[in-house]
């Protein structure tokens, strides 16, 4: 392999700079790799749509490929190393872009044509009902003329189930690696079915929840919201990839009966797509729904807010004019009370009723004003 093709973009005096990192924040989270004998999880030879061989290594795989005329070899990885994807790039002439990518992973889903070779990247999903989220993994795939290899990052999609359901269909298998993609891309385009459902369950929670002013919905909102995006981001791309596959039906030869399946599987995309679709536009209006609650609950605070205010209102301003109605007479008995012998009135035959008349006056009149003026 010429050095162009190596999977690093650059290499000086023998030494190669490290791929490129991912934007993806959660790469740094991602486990050490297993071993490299757990990396290999399954090797097989076919011949006619059915398994003649299972090696245990590459080296033995690429030997019996190679003495079996017309065979497939489909290889299973998980986490593989650096060292594992160099040697399936070297024997099958893998493109260095598309090997970095799989090196890399966090990449995402689309379709990349490099000559011979086809590289799909997919977003398997699967829905976690004990937390509420959806669980995502990545799968790389690469195809040739007699060879498939599948690198996944993740636990999910199991490929050992695809594997099987293909095996029991070995007129299926005998149209090659088209049919290995084929029934990959099945499994993980069903695999969205109980993801849609549980989202949809989730979100009818969350609508009744937010019409009943459920002090939590905003947040199980931004939460459900945030799945649904991503979710979105797995699913749009495989229209536009299934696309890609279908105008490359008569170019490739691909088989009719193959063709159909295809466009099922591009259905049942296109279903879940747009449920996805309408995912985001409830969760908006769910958004708008909610607001307008907690501003019509934090009005009515507000009213009974003020009610109360101004009930204490009035009664501050009758204890106030009551108050004020007895200082008059309690002012006046204060200065006839005092024992002063040089005081007017103060020996005056009528000064005692005169006291109690003036007290009453200023009393009748003050209650009076306050009346007036809705104060009792």
């Amino acid at each position: 392999m010429s050095d162009r093709r190596l999977p690093f973009r650059a290499r000086r005096h023998g030494t190669p700079e490290p791929p490129e990192r991912s934007m993806d924040p959660r790469a740094a989270d991602t486990p050490e790799p297993p071993p490299v004998e757990r990396s290999l999880i399954d090797t097989a030879i076919y011949v006619e749509g059915v398994r003649v061989a299972s090696p245990t290594t590459l080296a033995d795989t690429y030997r019996e490929l190679h003495a079996r005329p017309g065979a497939m070899a489909w290889i299973g990885l998980y986490r593989p190393t650096e060292s594992q994807l160099l040697s399936a790039a070297q024997e099958f002439d893998l493109h260095a872009l598309a090997v970095e990518d799989a090196i890399v992973a966090h990449q995402r889903p689309k379709l990349e044509r490099y000559g011979e070779t086809l590289f799909v990247v997919l977003r398997a999903a699967r829905y976690l009902d004990d937390v509420e989220e959806v669980d995502f993994g990545e799968l790389h795939v690469f195809l040739g003329r007699n060879f498939v290899v599948t690198v996944r990052h993740s636990e999910s999609p199991d490929l050992s189930a695809v594997r099987r359901w293909a095996e029991e269909r070995p007129e299926l298998l005998r149209q090659g690696p088209e049919a290995v993609l084929y029934a990959i891309l099945d499994s993980v385009v069903d695999a969205y079915a109980p993801v849609v459902g549980g989202l949809q369950n989730d979100l009818d929670e969350i609508e009744a929840e937010a019409f009943l002013g459920a002090p939590n919905v905003s947040r199980r909102i931004y939460e459900l919201s945030r799945e649904v995006i991503e979710f979105q981001r797995a699913t749009r791309p495989l229209l536009h990839m299934l696309a890609d596959l279908s105008t490359g039906f008569d170019k490739y030869h691909v088989d009719e009966e193959l063709r159909r399946y295809l466009r099922d599987v591009q259905d049942h995309a296109t279903i879940a797509v747009e449920r996805v679709v309408g995912f985001r536009q409830l969760l908006e209006g769910i958004m708008r729904v909610n607001a307008v609650v907690v501003t019509q609950a934090q009005n009515e605070e507000m009213k009974q807010l003020t009610a109360a205010s101004n009930a204490q209102n009035e009664e501050v301003k009758k204890i106030s004019a009551w108050a004020a109605i007895l200082f008059a007479p309690t002012l006046i008995g204060t200065v006839y009370g005092m024992n002063f012998d040089h005081m007017p009135e103060l020996h005056w035959a009528y000064g005692y009723p005169y006291a109690i008349g003036l007290m009453l006056v200023v009393c009748a009149v003050l209650y009076l004003v306050f009346k007036r003026r809705n104060w009792l």
